[in-house]
């Protein structure tokens, strides 16, 4: 059984299908890419996966669950967490109180409790601390634990954003373009991270990206869309020869 199954999605808005019947799964451990040209419906994918819309028709699995339709807060809490674009931090927090507010989901005391509750909510919290702190050790971030979030370059913020996600332990996570704006040794540090969270962790990802040397050098599969619809599956190898990919990305004169 796979760990997500997505069964005849399509999600129209008014007169445009931005996914249509699409079909796809995850297996457990695996790194799946998802590309494709501007406008292909990748956002939408993940949209529909992390339950902030409901698909026309379809169908989404995980774990064997069907959870289509739930609220992205139900989806979060069977296991799925998704890493946006931006960086999505409490910018005058330090990294390490970055990371425990996203603990927040596993002690029952709620983030308005960690902000502002009494010494027992208090107390609950600072015995995580350790369990953040193993958490920055993890995406390299341990040295600048007590630094303010907004202080650090972009590449160390968007490892931080992977660390707020980790702190929730999700089963999946969705990655939406992880390595945007990124330079070149943040890239290969951010690749290098995404592997080990799945050597350590066992961690499952899907991958959403527009760096074709990033996805080609992370993924295991990759699946690619075009005007809503799969247009191929398969190796990274594979992909990158694929005729019908280049032609959606270059349009045939210019793969001609």
């Amino acid at each position: 059984m796979k760990l997500l199954e997505v069964n005849n999605l399509t999600k129209q808005f008014g007169g445009l299908t931005a996914v249509s019947q699409l079909d796809f799964g995850v297996n457990s451990e695996e790194i799946l890419g998802m590309i494709g040209p501007n406008g292909a419906g990748k956002s939408t994918v993940f949209n529909v996966i992390g339950g902030s819309i409901r698909p026309t028709s379809g169908k989404v699995a995980f774990r064997g669950e069907n959870i289509t339709g739930l609220s992205p807060h139900k989806i979060a809490g069977k296991g799925i967490t998704r890493v946006f674009q931006g960086n999505m931090l409490f910018p005058n927090f330090t990294v390490v109180k970055n990371v425990r507010v996203g603990l927040h989901l596993q002690t029952g005391i709620g983030l308005f409790g960690f902000l502002f509750g009494g010494p027992s909510a208090k107390n609950r919290e600072n015995s995580l601390y350790s369990k953040a702190m193993e958490i920055l050790e993890m995406v390299g971030l341990f040295d600048v634990a007590d630094e303010v979030a907004s202080k650090q370059p972009h590449g160390k913020q968007r490892l931080l954003g992977l660390a707020i996600a980790m702190a929730s332990e999700p089963k999946l996570l969705l990655l939406d373009e992880p390595v945007t704006g990124m330079n070149a040794e943040e890239v290969t540090a951010m690749v290098a991270m995404i592997k080990a969270l799945r050597t350590k962790k066992g961690m499952t990802c899907i991958v959403v990206e527009h760096n074709m040397k990033a996805i080609m050098g992370l993924c295991d599969r990759i699946v690619t869309l075009s005007y809503g619809k799969k247009i191929a599956e398969g190796t990274p190898m594979e992909i990158s020869g694929n005729p019908v990919v280049i032609e959606a990305y270059l349009g045939a004169q210019n793969a001609s």
